[in-house]
């Protein structure tokens, strides 16, 4: 099958980024380089695997978890369904932690997944150690793999632990210089009207609660102890959030900067204590 016949079905089943979609899957499955690929677009492959790809695809599939990789700032991840697909939004808490952590600090990563937030900081800051939570097994043991593979594994620990349960032993003598989290945050209305493709995510990783605040009214008022004394909570948020992140901020102690993503919604919340 050609690049052209590939993204031809792909734009059939609705896909938006057809043509790139359709290179990238030719390429993975044929072994040919992009530039090879571009150069030739006649080129041909019927290797089964790669219809077999096409054809979950149009069922509206992720290419992340057809391919089992994503990229996430410039490092590479493993991904599967037992975890959320790193999203370039993300990002800006990444670059807030590179730029802001102090020198040889200890942060925390709250519903980690793939281990992507943490990783991607401590790839670009070899002084900063971390500790990464999450409730599910299966995301810890791919997070775990994708330290390996981006060569962090030294500086980061893992923790299987229900995060909204009472306070676990594993906190009693921690104390972070930064929590990063990007917890679920979705409502059970929003997770009506989701594109196809977040249905083959796990929604452990999207359902905050009625409001969606969940996570972040836990993690506020149970475990503002565990920052420094200059530490701060540096949460993903969705676009809606913004209003409910600041009256919780106040209520707890916390001034709330709200920052937007790239295509100018609000999605990134920086609380640090008053005074």
């Amino acid at each position: 099958m050609r690049r052209a016949e590939i993204a031809a079905r792909l734009r059939a089943a609705g896909i938006e980024d057809y043509n790139e979609e359709a290179k990238r899957l030719f390429c993975h499955f044929s072994g040919m380089s992009p530039a090879l690929a571009l150069a030739e677009p006649g080129a041909d492959c019927s290797a089964p695997a790669l219809l077999a790809a096409i054809a979950r695809r149009e069922a509206r599939e992720p290419l992340a978890y057809i391919l089992e990789e994503a990229w996430f700032f410039d490092e590479r991840y493993r991904v599967t369904p037992a975890c959320l697909i790193p999203r370039q939004d993300t990002e800006l808490l990444v670059e807030y932690a590179i730029e802001q952590l102090p020198t040889g600090a200890l942060f925390a990563d709250f519903c980690t997944g793939s281990g992507c937030i943490a990783i991607s900081t401590l790839a670009h800051r070899p002084d900063a150690r971390a500790e990464a939570y999450d409730i599910s097994q299966a995301a810890l043991a791919l997070a775990r793999e994708n330290a390996e593979a981006n060569g962090v594994r030294d500086r980061i620990f893992f923790h299987e632990t229900d995060l909204l349960a009472a306070r676990a032993p594993v906190f009693e003598k921690a104390r972070y210089d930064m929590i990063l989290s990007n917890p679920p945050y979705v409502t059970p209305a929003e997770w009506e009207e989701v594109a196809p493709e977040l249905h083959h995510e796990p929604p452990v990783a999207f359902l905050g609660g009625e409001d969606g605040l969940v996570f972040y009214r836990h993690f506020i008022t149970e475990c503002a102890s565990l920052l420094t004394k200059n530490g701060c909570f540096v949460f993903e948020i969705g676009y809606r959030q913004a209003d409910g992140l600041r009256l919780l901020a106040e209520e707890n102690g916390f001034t709330c900067e709200i920052r937007q993503d790239f295509g100018g919604r609000d999605r990134m919340a920086i609380l640090k204590r008053i005074g």
